[in-house]
């Protein structure tokens, strides 16, 4: 098979995070919005070309307050820096259907390598004809390295906010017309 342009299918995708709150449990929260062209084949991913734009008002942790507050210039500052990117510089097969994605991440105007650990999770055809093929995958970054750095203090020790977010995501993309 031979490279195709591969177009995120939002509605069937999940872009999602967890850190850790007040030292004792997980918060987790999605993106609702985002965007990402693969130029691949999907079977073999080495040579891949794969960007993604996400908006980070579309941040959804199920509490407005909280999203407000992470919107905000104490974390995001998503009126200064509305997207957050990846674009990935360096594709290893590391199993069969496995991968390590490098790139490089932006948020809030500071950029880092990350790596996502992807699997392929197969292909197939849908109901009208469309190629359709699945990704899966995940990281973890520190969100200091990114300019994310406000926190709270809390007075029995330790601090409302974690460092490392994990980072998981699941893709449907759809094979687009040549």
């Amino acid at each position: 098979m031979s490279h195709a342009t591969w177009k995120v299918d939002t509605a069937h995708s999940l872009l999602e995070f967890s850190i850790r709150h007040m030292m004792i449990s997980r918060v987790k929260g999605v993106f609702n919005e985002f965007d990402a062209t693969i130029e691949a084949n999907p079977e073999d991913l080495t040579d891949a070309k794969i960007e993604f734009s996400i908006d980070i008002n579309s941040i959804d942790t199920r509490n407005k307050d909280r999203d407000d507050h992470l919107r905000s210039p104490d974390f995001f500052d998503a009126n200064t820096f509305p997207k957050m990117t990846f674009s990935a510089t360096s594709i290893k097969k590391t199993g069969e259907n496995q991968y390590d994605v490098t790139g490089d991440m932006t948020i809030r105007d500071q950029t880092n390598p990350v790596t996502f650990d992807i699997t392929f999770e197969g292909q197939t055809k849908d109901p009208w004809g469309n190629e359709v093929a699945g990704f899966s995958g995940s990281t973890t970054i520190n969100r200091k390295e990114f300019g994310l750095t406000w926190n709270s203090a809390l007075e029995t020790g330790g601090v409302m906010v974690g460092e490392d977010v994990k980072i998981h995501i699941e893709i449907e993309a759809h094979k687009q017309a040549e």
